[in-house]
């Protein structure tokens, strides 16, 4: 009697990958399940939470915090007008693009990107919007996210060591050392993929799960540096505009204190909600609300107000510009396309 087929060798592998996305999944699940209830129970289980909050809006909207309120959100199209400018610089080593077409990408990305899993749909909106949609763009978006990471993390770094050597560390000179040295080797080690990109497509043949990422940052190498350059600047000042609205909001809301104790709370406050995965830009929340509150907390400010600065951050920068972008998804666009060919 003839054997049956012998399985593929693939077949091990691809269920080795469906077992490690079903406990990667579950493990965000957990961490958001986690945070979630750790927000709760540190604000919202207090008695009369939901009274203080909306005497607490009513005080700002319809006071002298409606100022500062207005102004941050004043900021919003600056933020993603950097985006797009950045996005604009990357895009242009593909194709030739124009801006206007760059800002419609960076919206289209946000909508899709809002209830994807680490914002995967970002990706697909930009690609929509190019015309020859190559696998090289992306890179080009991975490159643009990772230059925000940079800037997110270099920044946040310096916020969260002023916290350790301030409130954990004081007093442990060699843990200060360690910790110092720690910081500067992660932010070498985070630079060496945008300037040795080689280096990194290296280091992706050698590990079997990340080969097939290859392709798309093959384009890495051929940017220069010079316009790695630009996109780090423009990273940077889009990450200015994020931390001036973040204080204005704090600001309306009553959060008071001295300015470089504030502005570290603020950095450290985005790199943790950076470093922690998320399912999609709810999930988003709970994580930055709870580090906000955390490290304000460690500076004597009430969780409340930093609560409600932190929210409003996220309704206007994600949740308002997602809502705008339904308009400019080209869903219909594409549909009537393919109606043409056939």
């Amino acid at each position: 009697m003839p054997a049956g087929p012998a399985p593929s060798p693939a077949e091990p592998d691809n269920g080795r990958q469906k077992r490690w996305r079903r406990l990667v999944f579950w493990g965000k699940v957990g961490v958001t399940l986690l945070t979630l209830g750790l927000l709760y129970n540190s604000i919202f289980a207090a008695p009369d939470t939901a009274r203080a909050w909306q005497q607490l809006l009513a005080t700002t909207l319809g006071g002298a915090g409606r100022g500062p309120v207005l102004l941050a959100l004043a900021l919003v199209p600056l933020n993603w007008g950097l985006e797009a400018w950045k996005w604009y610089r990357l895009a242009r080593h593909l194709e030739p693009v124009t801006f206007g077409r760059s800002f419609r990408a960076v919206l289209v990305g946000l909508t899709l990107g809002f209830a994807t899993p680490n914002r995967v749909g970002d990706y697909a909106g930009r690609i929509i919007e190019l015309k020859s949609r190559r696998v090289s763009a992306l890179g080009a978006v991975f490159l643009g996210r990772y230059c925000q990471l940079v800037v997110t993390v270099l920044a946040g770094l310096a916020g969260l060591l002023w916290f350790g050597l301030k409130f954990y560390l004081a007093g442990y000179p060699a843990a200060e050392a360690g910790i110092g040295a720690s910081a500067l080797l992660l932010s070498a080690a985070l630079l060496l993929p945008l300037y040795r990109s080689r280096l990194l497509l290296a280091v992706l043949g050698v590990w079997r799960p990340l080969r097939r990422f290859r392709p798309a940052l093959a384009i890495m190498p051929t940017y220069r540096a010079r316009a790695i350059h630009a996109v780090l600047a423009i990273s940077g000042l889009r990450y200015g505009v994020f931390c001036a609205q973040f204080l204005l909001l704090l600001h309306g809301y009553g959060v008071g204190g001295p300015l470089g104790p504030g502005l570290a709370a603020v950095a450290g406050t985005f790199l943790l909600k950076s470093l922690v995965p998320s399912l999609n830009a709810l999930a988003d929340v709970g994580v930055r609300e709870l580090s906000a509150t955390h490290l304000f907390g460690l500076l004597g400010q009430p969780a409340l107000p930093v609560l409600s600065a932190s929210l409003s951050l996220w309704v206007i920068n994600i949740a308002l510009p997602s809502a705008a972008g339904l308009l400019l998804v080209p869903g219909l666009r594409v549909l009537r396309e393919k109606r043409a060919r056939r």
